[in-house]
């Protein structure tokens, strides 16, 4: 199969870039604020010492405090000084302090860096009012990591990020998957222990991708094992059942044979175990022909198939069994057809339907056929001039082991018209009968047509 081609292939792709991506995206922003975070900041201490002096000005020595302690929420202690006076006071290290003086009288710009993380700046500014103050400021948060350790903390930040992002993405796929996969192997294990009607439904985490197809074709199996077994059973139950009676006589038979008191009503009683065992050979035959096309025929060669030449071939070795009984076989219409089928099969259903209608006609009575094209289908009629069927009856006459009312009239097992239903059924055909308007049984048969199969 082609990966490109499947569904889950491209489930997989699609979720492993979205993690790719998430961690792209969330890994920018983190590196982002923590760069910003621990990288040095550029502090303008000229603008800084003119902020100081504004709100001096403006307020005075309140409003200086109110600055200096905003500043001090920055990590930046600061304040002016007058005259070698503090206008505000900040607590100072003691070797700041001492060094202040100096710094105060040199009457420049001063920007140390006396240990490290640690900045000292003494900056002239000119109030509005003329008078010359000096800002004295330090920062103790200046710069809060170096360069190797804060590389280092971002990669492992991103290695971080990475496994937790693929590692949940990657849990929540795997789980989509292995759930499904969880469900087909407990229904196997169920089907394995002999619960045929196992099935794997439709899981909630499964998509519409190859694994919930391979569910619904166990489904599928699952369902078409249970059904021939259904019917294999019930095979096996309708035919120990009806097997009970033929044998039930065979042995009754045979018991008087060997009671018997001369060799020649023995010999009777022989013929008759002859026949019974013939019967019992017929309907196991029927039975087991029933039994392979209910269970379907995977194989089955199908070919062009001229239905009237079938017909006809049917009729000339039927004629045998009507001549017994002056039954006349009428051919009253017909039209070449072509069906697409098996020949075996096609044939087995036509001589069945025959052998039905000559069983059930009247001595001396007749059988019509007719075979016509209709829409996309060939028809075949046949009717007789019999007693016909209840129409009570008439929906369970293609029912296997079913013998009406009227079946009295004539030997069988109820098995020939549940061949010929099944027949019709795997070549995609249709069949059903009526009791006619002239009395008798009319069958009518439909099958594709070869054109339209």
């Amino acid at each position: 199969m082609n990966p490109f081609r499947s569904s889950l292939y491209w489930r997989l792709l699609i979720w492993f870039c979205v993690a790719n991506l998430l961690v792209l995206l969330l890994g920018g922003l983190l590196t982002r604020g923590f760069i910003e975070y621990t990288t040095a900041r550029e502090i303008n201490w000229v603008a800084l010492a003119q902020g100081a002096d504004q709100a001096y000005e403006s307020g005075g020595a309140a409003a200086l405090a109110d600055w200096s302690e905003q500043q001090r929420h920055e990590g930046i202690e600061a304040t002016l000084y007058e005259k070698g006076a503090a206008l505000y006071p900040i607590h100072l290290h003691a070797s700041i302090e001492s060094s202040l003086p100096g710094w105060l009288d040199a009457n420049r710009d001063i920007v140390l860096q006396p240990w490290p993380g640690i900045y000292v700046a003494v900056q002239q500014v000119t109030g509005d009012d003329g008078q010359v103050r000096q800002l004295v400021a330090f920062s103790r948060t200046h710069t809060r990591l170096n360069p190797q350790a804060r590389q280092t903390i971002l990669l492992s930040i991103q290695l971080v990020l990475s496994l937790l992002c693929i590692g949940l993405l990657g849990w929540w796929v795997a789980r989509s998957v292995a759930k499904p996969v969880e469900a087909l192997r407990d229904a196997t294990r169920r089907m394995a222990a002999g619960e045929l009607s196992t099935r794997v439904g439709r899981q909630g985490g499964m998509a519409h991708d190859e694994i919930a197809q391979l569910a619904y074709d166990f489904d599928a199996m699952a369902e078409r094992i249970e059904a021939l077994v259904a019917h294999d059973r019930g095979v096996l139950q309708d035919l120990s059942h009806e097997l009970r009676s033929p044998l039930a006589r065979l042995h009754l038979i045979l018991d008087f044979a060997q009671r018997s008191s001369s060799a020649a009503e023995a010999d009777s009683y022989f013929r008759q175990a002859e026949q019974e065992i013939g019967r019992l050979d017929r309907m196991t035959g029927e039975m087991l022909t029933l039994s392979r096309l209910e269970g379907g025929i995977p194989g089955m060669n199908r070919e062009r198939l001229e239905l009237l030449e079938l017909i006809r071939g049917c009729i000339a070795r039927a004629e045998l069994e009507a001549g017994a009984r002056k039954i006349q076989l009428h051919l009253v219409s017909s039209q070449p057809v072509t069906v697409l089928g098996s020949a075996l099969l096609v044939e087995r259903a036509l001589d069945n339907l025959i052998a039905n209608a000559i069983k059930f006609s009247p001595e001396g009575g007749s059988v019509e056929l007719a075979v016509r094209e209709g829409r996309n289908v060939a028809e075949l009629s046949i009717s007789d001039r019999g007693p016909g069927v209840p129409d009570g009856e008439l929906e369970f006459l293609f029912r296997p082991f079913f013998r009406g009312s009227n079946a009295a009239r004539a030997d069988g097992h109820g098995m020939g018209l549940a061949i010929v239903q099944r027949v019709v059924q795997v070549h995609g055909g249709d069949i059903y009968a009526c009791n006619g308007m002239r009395g008798g049984l009319e069958v009518h048969l439909q099958l594709p047509l070869a054109g339209s199969a």
